[in-house]
């Protein structure tokens, strides 16, 4: 169980210079998080529910939801709280139905399927859209 230690090398520093650093910085979170899967699979035994591949695109996608992000230290945030989070899934601070909600069938994989509006008229499904501020 190697993948801890190597995390815990990592960190993120407190403040980035300038946007391509920050940039950098996200790569090698993004390289360090794909290095950790095969430790979480095991960890919270998700082979018969995803795939590696599939986990590395909800990481990637969750990164990408922050793509319009321009300020370093906003950036270095975000990289903050993606390095905590990463850092309790792999030490084993949740459990195994945090990290299916969370990461397949919640925002990460399996989009919302629009199933709360299902049952409901065109006429309320319209104006549930139109009157929301």
């Amino acid at each position: 169980m190697a993948a801890p230690f190597t995390l815990r090398k990592i960190g993120v520093p407190p403040n980035s210079a300038n946007l391509t650093e920050a940039r950098r910085r996200v790569f090698d979170f993004f390289r360090a998080a794909c290095r950790s899967l095969p430790t979480v699979m095991d960890i919270y035994n998700l082979q018969d529910v995803v795939a590696p591949s599939q986990l590395r695109f909800a990481i990637s996608a969750q990164i990408r939801n922050n793509a319009h992000v321009t300020d370093p230290k906003v950036i270095d945030l975000l990289l903050f709280k993606g390095m905590e989070e990463l850092t309790d899934i792999v030490d084993h601070a949740k459990q195994r139905h945090h990290i299916i909600g969370q990461y397949v069938v919640g925002e990460g994989l399996v989009q919302n399927t629009g199933s709360k509006d299902r049952g409901k008229s065109d006429f309320l499904k319209n104006f549930y859209t139109s009157n929301y501020f």
